[in-house]
């Protein structure tokens, strides 16, 4: 990678950062930054999730900082952001890198110690270090992540502990960053260097098969699973089977009490695991074949087991006498997105795995897809271009688009027609849907939650393309959604924007019954009578929100439904001339 292809793409990673402040003109350019990366390592497998949420704060001789925080499903694992953005290509210093890594470290000794009434208790920041502590007792590592979009040698390094956890440092400076995001590649290849790990793993290879793969068969030591996940966690197991894995962390009984009284029976009694990579590395020597690497592991089939065998672990059980049967698909690059899916449906088709889980590229949001390139928006003022609301199926989709046009004044025409505010994706639709069904406590849950509940409640794995309506209706969800929370934004009342806009929205449509879809897609905007309204109505959903009962945790109150019906009971009395639908 040249320097100046570096400092191009660092140049576009600003413009995006720089969008989204324009469009929420209260967001922080740092806590765009991180939202940005962070939606990209969701979509890798890095994170399951994450919670942009700044503090920095001296606390006796030591500086607190953090950016961001998501807990694993399994509540094992604390992911902790801090970032340094504004760096555009100049070198990260270690001393820096030190500085970031050790006030992290700082903020994790804070949640442990249960500080959070040192901080102000309306604050998400409150929320936020009072969640860490509640799930102190259950957390069995750290892994930091640090973002930049300045350059750095280092790429991950284990800190012994931190406040008493063992620990591991990610960083993701601009280099790496640009790997992950202009390749148009969804994951970053893990690579794992067997061998290295201290194992010898004995395997039969078959012959190339008619499309391109062939298979090897091992016996893979359970310690060598357990300790895969133990670093990579979900992201071993993500791929295109994600809404069935995320139930992570789901040990099976009767795995674990194999593993616990009769690990040599492991082999005889566990169907073992199916598997899917990109290349392999094999040694021939006088005993067999032996592997040596593996190159973008996937499991398709046995997160149970792996799960199970890592818990196991985490537990103190030994594992030496556990052996993993394993079928490993080998894959060609241009057939790994089309055979993995189908690798993982006819591998879990006799296990308990419903069809949402495989959503990945199913006809309904292809067929959103379709309709967002096709659909234009009349113009509403002189001499203004039609536009396009751009659903981006694939994170990256709208920036790999507009890439293809090589001249400035193409690329031009692509941003009219393609206004970056009038872009969305899979999570943002699944919140609009949501927030105008009177499901505000899902929207709560986070994007990524609620995306996995609306795949599952609406069968969206097989559900038919949807028509033109829909997506003209969905749209105008959005700007309800939108036009509210950039409202509400503006009034300044101090965190929790998204639980408000959500439950905000939710009020509105259940008091008038549904508003006008097919107006509100004419007119692209609220009408003024409920643009109005918005502010008094979102103050009135506030002081809901920030009185939990047993003064609890705001961000877990609002995903409750006890919530959303004290919201609901709360009324609202709507000016006569709003708008019914």
């Amino acid at each position: 990678m040249t320097d100046g292809e570096l400092a191009a793409f660092a140049a576009e990673l600003r413009r995006r950062v720089e969008d989204r402040v324009q469009a929420e003109p209260e967001l922080m350019a740092r806590d765009a930054f991180v939202t940005l990366v962070g939606e990209h390592l969701i979509d890798d497998g890095a994170l399951d999730d994450l919670e942009t949420c700044y503090l920095f704060v001296p606390w006796q001789s030591r500086r607190v900082e953090v950016a961001g925080y998501d807990i694993t499903g399994d509540g094992t694992i604390l992911h902790l952001v801090t970032a340094d953005y504004g760096l555009d290509v100049e070198p990260l210093k270690r001393e820096r890198l030190t500085q970031l890594v050790r006030r992290v470290g700082a903020f994790a000794d804070f949640c442990r110690n249960g500080l959070h009434e040192q901080l102000e208790r309306s604050s998400p920041a409150y929320d936020m270090v009072e969640h860490i502590h509640n799930a102190w007792p259950h957390l069995q590592m750290i892994k930091i992540f640090v973002f930049t979009d300045g350059k750095t040698g280092l790429r991950r390094a284990e800190e012994a502990t931190v406040a008493g956890l063992p620990t591991l440092v990610n960083v993701w400076d601009v280099n790496r960053l640009h790997k992950l995001i202009s390749s148009g590649a969804h994951q970053e290849d893990i690579v794992i260097d067997v061998a290295k790990m201290g194992y010898e793993v004995p395997c039969l290879e078959s012959p190339e098969q008619a499309d391109g793969y062939h298979c090897l068969m091992a016996m893979l030591p359970g310690k060598l699973l357990a300790d895969l996940y133990d670093e990579h966690h979900s992201r071993l197991l993500q791929r295109n089977v994600r809404a069935y894995l995320q139930a992570r962390g789901k040990v099976n009984k009767g795995i674990a009490e194999t593993i616990k009284e009769q690990p040599g029976r492991f082999l005889a009694y566990n169907n073992g695991v199916s598997a899917t990579a990109r290349a392999a590395d094999l040694e021939r020597t006088p005993s067999g074949l032996v592997l040596r690497t593996l190159t973008e592991l996937q499991i398709v089939n046995g997160g149970q087991t792996t799960a199970s065998l890592h818990h196991a672990a985490r537990k103190g059980i030994d594992l030496a006498q556990v052996i993993v049967p394993a079928k490993i698909t080998l894959i060609p690059d241009d057939r790994l997105d089309s055979m993995v899916p189908e690798i993982s449906r006819y591998a879990n088709s006799q296990n308990a795995v419903t069809p949402a889980d495989f959503e990945g590229n199913s006809r309904f949001h292809v067929g959103l897809e379709r309709w967002s390139r096709t659909i234009w928006v009349n113009p509403l003022g002189v001499d203004v271009e039609q536009t396009r609301w751009y659903y981006e199926r694939v994170r990256g989709q709208y920036d790999v688009e507009k890439n293809r046009f090589t001249t400035a004044a193409t690329r031009r025409k692509f941003d009219r027609e393609n206004p970056v505010r009038q872009r969305f994706g899979k999570t943002d639709a699944a919140k609009y849907e949501y927030a105008y069904s009177l499901r505000p406590e899902n929207v709560c849950q986070g994007a990524e939650k609620c995306f996995r509940t609306w795949t599952s409640d609406e069968g969206l794995a097989e559900r038919e393309a949807p028509d033109d309506v829909y997506f003209r209706h969905l749209v105008a969800k959005a700007i309800v959604f939108r036009q509210v929370r950039s409202v509400i934004q503006k009034q300044n009342f101090g965190g929790y924007l998204g639980q408000t806009a959500a439950h905000t929205v939710s009020l509105i449509v259940h008091t008038l019954g549904g508003l006008d879809l097919d107006r509100l897609w004419r007119e692209q905007t609220l009408p003024e009578a409920i643009v109005t309204a918005v502010p008094d109505v979102a103050k009135a959903v506030r002081r809901v929100l920030t009185s939990p009962p047993s003064g609890g945790n705001v961000t877990e109150w609002a995903k409750k439904t006890a919530c959303w019906d004290r919201v609901r009971a709360m009324g609202w009395a709507p000016p006569s001339n709003v708008l019914v639908g």
